[in-house]
This record gives structure tokens, sequence and C-alpha cells, in this order.
């Protein structure tokens, strides 16, 4: 039993971490339509903005800025330089996932062939075991949860109290209609696009510190994860996305005291197979 409710107190970490970034690939969908599967990758390089700066001798938390900038402009960069024209030319949506495929690979194998192909750790200390509960985190643990908890608060704060983020409903409800109403369509997609990658960034260095190590394909199951919190709650739903997020986290790290722990992401693509045949507009998604 002790080895149960201590991997749900990682689940919660890892829950953490997932909201980050499944936040921000929701949103990005939610206003430009596109299914960047390339976002996590986008992470991989925004991990590596924080290592360089590490490895010099830089507080990993000092580096933060590296990696939330790194996201953010890359994810600009995409929308502006590669997703954009395509849609310009008609690009029909599946045509848009393979895009993403590419660069996904573009930008793993030019990370790796810049930074090699052996794993790499960020150096930084744990801190003390802190007990909270019948929980023992590290300090470190504690503050990635607290991160997170900020982070979502921001963004609901964002969506509902915002003249951004009003924009951002109407855009994503309907665009024409938005854009008729005299919504600068074309800037709220560019904010989306530097938002949603600051958020990427940031889950991007909450992914190494929280995996120990990691390497330029580290997050290609970690996209699995993604896919299963955005698609239980709802996609295109934030909300949604931050409770899928909880249970995606919570459900993978608790099977680990259950089954053999290289086998608890099955967990996930379990629930997302699920979800897709019993209710593929996820908990929060209306039926269109």
């Amino acid at each position: 039993m002790s080895l149960f409710v201590e991997s749900v107190g990682f689940g919660f970490v890892t829950a953490s971490v997932l909201a980050l970034a499944s936040v921000g690939f929701t949103l990005q969908f939610a206003v430009t339509n596109v299914l960047n599967l390339a976002y996590a990758a986008v992470m991989t390089v925004s991990m590596y903005a924080a290592y360089m700066l590490n490895e010099r001798g830089v507080s990993i938390w000092l580096s933060a800025p590296a990696a939330i900038a790194a996201g953010a402009l890359i994810s600009v960069a995409l929308n502006g330089l590669v997703y954009t024209p395509f849609k310009r030319r008609g690009s029909s949506p599946i045509a848009m996932v393979i895009v993403s495929l590419g660069m996904t690979l573009i930008l793993e194998f030019g990370t790796q062939a810049v930074a090699g192909p052996t794993n790499v750790s960020y150096s930084f200390s744990q801190g003390a075991t802190v007990r909270a509960g019948s929980f023992d985190l590290t300090v470190v643990q504690l503050l990635l949860i607290a991160i997170s908890l900020v982070i979502m608060a921001a963004v609901h704060v964002l969506i509902r109290h915002t003249k951004l983020g009003k924009a951002m409903r109407a855009t994503a409800a309907n665009p024409d209609l938005a854009r008729n109403c005299g919504i600068r369509t074309s800037r709220v997609v560019a904010a989306t696009w530097l938002i949603s990658g600051a958020l990427c960034g940031l889950a991007g260095l909450a992914f190494g510190i929280n995996s120990g190590t990691f390497g330029a394909t580290s997050t290609d199951l970690f996209l699995v994860l993604i896919l299963a919190a955005v698609f239980l709650g709802g996609p295109g739903e934030p909300y949604g996305a931050m409770l899928g997020a909880l249970v995606i986290g919570v459900a993978t790290e608790a099977s680990a005291s259950v089954i053999v722990s290289d086998y608890k992401d099955v967990i996930a693509f379990l629930i997302l197979l699920a979800m897709m045949t019993v209710r593929p507009q996820g908990l929060f998604g209306a039926r269109v």
C-alpha cells in the first residue's frame, strides 16, 4: 500500500509537467486548428537551450528563461514560416499533420546532430525530502507542482478575464465571425503561438528536471501522454487538458506499483483508446 501511495505522489509531479505541456498544446489546436505533433520536439530543443547554460555553471532556475524563450520563438517561427504558408495553399488537416511530423524529425535530429547522441542531465540539487501527508517528495518535485499550479491559475485568468483571452475564445469558436467583428485574428493566432510556445518551453525544462536524464528523442513517448491528456479532456479545451493531465499523470505512475514500470505508459494509450471509442469529443468537448 505504501508503494502505491508513493507512486500516486510521483503521479502528481508527472501530472504537473504534463499539464504545462497539454494546456499549451490544446491552446494551439483550439485557436489555429493545427494538430502540432512537433510540439514534443520543441520541448526537446527548449530542454537543450537551458542545458547549454546549465553546463556552463548557470543555475537551472536561472536557465529557465532560455527554455521559455526557445519554445516561444520556435513555435512562432513554425507557425509563420511553415504552417501558415501550407494553410494558405489549402492544405488538408491530414497534410498539416504530415508536415508537423516532418518538422519533428528536423528538430529532433537537428538537435541530435548538434548535441550528440548521448543522454545528458541538468546539474542541480533535489533538496531535502519533504513528507507531505502520506507522500515523500523532494523540494524540487514540490516546486514543480507549485509552478504548474501557478501557471494553470494564470491560464485561467488569461482565458476568462483578459481581452486577449476573450479574443482567443472567439477566434477558436468561429474565426470568420471573429474577424468580421473587428478582432485581428492574425495577431490573436500569433499571440497564441507565442504563449503556447512559452508553455512548451517551460514544460520541456520541467520534463528534463523530472526525468533526470534526457536525449534528443526522449519526448517522443511523452507526446503520447500529451495526446492522451488532451483527448481525454477534449481537444481545444484548456480545462479539459488540466483534468486529463491529472488523470493520466496519476494513472500512469500509480500503475507502476502494480505492473512492470517499463509498461506504465501503456496505461495512457489504453485510456486514450477507450476515450476515442466511447466519447471521442472528450469529457469537456461538445459533440459536433
